[in-house]
């Protein structure tokens, strides 16, 4: 039986991150079972159980990160940094990139793992609102005008 990705209201999931005090499992489970992708397709394999196991120890952020992990394998922790009593959190697919080229996606919670997994239920959201064709695309024909022209350099 596979389970189909439904789209969920990624809004109402984000006020209830950051309107929560600390993090519990209905809430974790709640994060898996709406905002997930790929886990339901993942069955029961090592990783999945490692995700589990956190949860049952109630190590938050070891499971936010691994959540993300299984989730979105091209997304990494680019910044961590507490300011002011708040976490704040950066995920980005290019950590490399200067912070001024990087579009990185943001969250920001007094508790970590709620903070880490708001930037995760964001990336989620976009990756909803930004479908991406399963057919890669043609580049558009070139101008009427434009014609190539070849040229060797016999010298």
């Amino acid at each position: 039986m596979t389970v189909a990705f439904r789209p969920y209201d990624f809004p109402s999931l984000s006020d209830r991150l950051r309107n929560a005090q600390g993090m519990t499992g209905p809430l974790m489970r709640e994060i898996m079972g709406k905002a997930c992708r790929r886990i339901p397709s993942l069955r029961q394999s090592e990783r999945t159980g490692r995700l589990t196991q956190l949860i049952d120890a109630e190590a938050w952020t070891d499971a936010a990160l691994a959540l993300m992990e299984l989730e979105l394998p091209l997304w990494h922790v680019r910044r961590i940094a507490y300011d002011e009593g708040e976490w704040h959190c950066a995920l980005s697919r290019e950590r490399e990139l200067p912070d001024w080229l990087d579009a990185a996606v943001e969250g920001c919670h007094g508790d970590l793992a709620i903070a880490l997994l708001s930037a995760f239920v964001e990336v989620q959201a976009l990756a909803v609102e930004t479908p991406r064709p399963s057919v890669p695309s043609v580049r558009p024909a070139p101008d009427a005008l434009y014609e190539p022209v070849a040229c060797e350099n016999i010298g």
